[in-house]
């Protein structure tokens, strides 16, 4: 599958709808998402299975702030609707495959019940501190 250019509208759907999509935030300006983006392709081509998205920074600034993009290239990946990767830089090909292999080999079961884990905390603390008095 080649790499499909992702924008606001598209954004949740593709997360949502496909078990692994990996996402390129890039511009036309910078050199190193230049030097990654056949890498990019290269892998979109050999793992047809996975949505290779990518996400043009100054076309898409709403999104890139969404996402707190301050470098780039930057490389997220998700897994059944969960961010399990963010890396900033680009990465030499058998660095990719390795991580797409490790996606891939995640246990989503321990991964949605350490998320659920900490949105329970985040829940409870956010319920402390509006308890709390103010001084």
């Amino acid at each position: 599958m080649a790499t499909l250019e992702i924008t606001k509208e598209s954004l949740a759907s593709t997360i949502d709808d496909n078990d692994i999509v990996l996402l390129d935030f890039w511009a036309d300006w910078c050199g190193p998402c230049k030097n990654f983006a056949p890498v990019f392709e290269a892998a979109s081509e050999a793992e047809p299975d996975i949505v290779f998205g990518k996400i043009d920074t100054e076309d898409q600034q709403e999104l890139a702030a969404g996402f707190r993009i301050t470098s780039i290239p930057t490389l997220m990946a998700f897994r059944e609707g969960v961010l399990v990767f963010s890396q900033a830089g680009a990465l030499p090909g058998p660095v990719l495959d390795d991580l797409i292999s490790q996606v891939k080999g995640l246990d989503m079961e321990e991964v949605h019940a350490k998320v659920a884990e900490a949105q329970k905390a985040q829940a409870a603390q956010a319920a402390a501190e509006g308890a709390q008095p103010e001084a």
